[in-house]
């Protein structure tokens, strides 16, 4: 399966400190594939806190500026759950690719969220090409997330 080509907005992309590396690994294959993205930091491996970088990228994907994102922290439970507090926001944390690709069949999961410390480039790649090329089946549960917002 080859990296996502079907994008008509750049790809949001915010990590911490600990998420950095795993960050980068994402911006090689995005690069090498020509796929826009827009990156709201870490900028580095320095200690840093993921909701100054959550935050703003949720707001991109809210807009519309970027689609979708990717968040990365050290386990992805942090960022993950900083970019679920904004109301249009669907960020699962995928450790795998059946996970990706359910986040985005049944889910409609707009933010891909991942544990930057407990993967391997060749994990990182099957999730985010799955998560990437894996379109919303609809239907029932269609009905199921338009409950998830809080009003």
């Amino acid at each position: 399966m080859s990296l996502f080509d079907k994008t008509e907005k750049p790809i949001g992309l915010a990590s911490d400190h600990a998420g950095f590396a795993a960050k980068q690994i994402i911006i090689k294959l995005l690069t090498e594939n020509g796929i826009p993205f827009k990156d709201f930091g870490a900028y580095s491996e320095e200690s840093s806190d993921y909701a100054d970088f959550a935050h703003p990228l949720a707001r991109a994907v809210e807009s519309g500026e970027c689609y979708p994102g990717i968040a990365i922290c050290g386990s992805g439970n942090g960022i993950n759950m900083t970019m679920n507090k904004h109301q249009g926001i669907r960020s699962a944390l995928c450790w795998n690719k059946d996970i990706a690709y359910l986040a985005r069949a049944h889910n409609n999961a707009n933010v891909l969220a991942l544990p930057g410390r407990l993967l391997n480039e060749e994990e990182i790649y099957e999730i985010l090409v799955t998560f990437l090329n894996t379109p919303f089946e609809g239907g029932r549960h269609e009905r199921r997330i338009n409950k998830i917002p809080c009003g």
